[in-house]
């Protein structure tokens, strides 16, 4: 389940990728696939090891092309171990939520990203993380938890004092929002509540099978409930005289 839409993120074959935050590792094996060399970086070192694991698998299986390359680290958003202007496009997903100085991992990002380089950042979107803080506070206030709920014009506004340039954002997962609220109502641990279960079933199925009247009831959906906000920005080039 990706939350880039790579339609408006365009990756070309040999693109240095940063997967900031990876997590589980969805957008980089997906940006793997499709011919990047990519670096997925995390400080969760069990994540890493099974992210690891799967781009062994993919290699083996072939499922990226030929000049691909796939890395798994360990590291701090923060801090990155990663010379400037290193990369052609960085994404982070679902991460700057957890993070108290999120300015200090915008600017790592537009430290490490070239001149002309993409960025794609995504958070849970407002409205419906309002209703799962409102339903739970154990949703987060757990340790590593949510801190903040970005308000898009923030969220925009953070990107452009970094130094990027936002060329378009949409949000996404409108068919997820009602699970999580679910998630909330019934508790977030609670795994065996039937309309959570029910709710869960209908998600693995969507995911699998894709048909059309959920993905089209998705796209519908997305404006008004999608979960998640997402912003594609660029890094501007210097003019001639700053940058000499």
């Amino acid at each position: 389940m990706l939350t880039v839409d790579f339609t408006r993120f365009p990756l070309a074959p040999g693109d240095r990728v940063l997967d900031l935050g990876c997590g589980a590792g969805r957008h980089a094996f997906e940006c793997y696939r499709r011919g990047a060399r990519v670096v997925a970086l995390d400080q969760n070192a069990e994540e890493i090891r099974e992210v690891a694991k799967w781009f062994a698998a993919m290699e083996e299986a072939g499922e990226a092309p030929a000049g691909a390359t796939a890395t798994a680290m360990e590291g701090d958003a923060l801090n990155l171990p990663f010379p400037d202007e290193s990369f052609d496009v960085v994404i982070i997903s679902e991460v700057m939520e957890h993070i108290p100085d999120d300015k200090g991992v915008l600017a790592e990002m537009v430290r490490v990203l070239k001149p002309g380089g993409r960025i794609a950042v995504t958070v849970p979107r407002y409205g419906p993380e309002k209703v799962c803080w409102a339903l739970s506070d154990a949703y987060h206030e757990v340790e590593g938890g949510h801190i903040r709920i970005y308000k898009a014009d923030e969220l925009l506004g953070k990107v452009r004092q970094a130094g990027l340039k936002p060329y378009g954002t949409h949000h996404a997962h409108a068919l997820h929002s009602p699970y999580w609220w679910l998630k909330c109502a019934f508790g977030v641990d609670n795994d065996k509540a039937l309309p959570v279960r029910a709710y869960h079933k209908l998600l693995v199925w969507d995911i699998m099978k894709k048909p059309a009247l959920t993905r089209v009831a998705e796209q519908l959906l997305n404006p008004v409930v999608g979960k998640s906000f997402v912003v594609y920005a660029t890094k501007p080039h210097l003019p001639k005289a700053d940058a000499a």
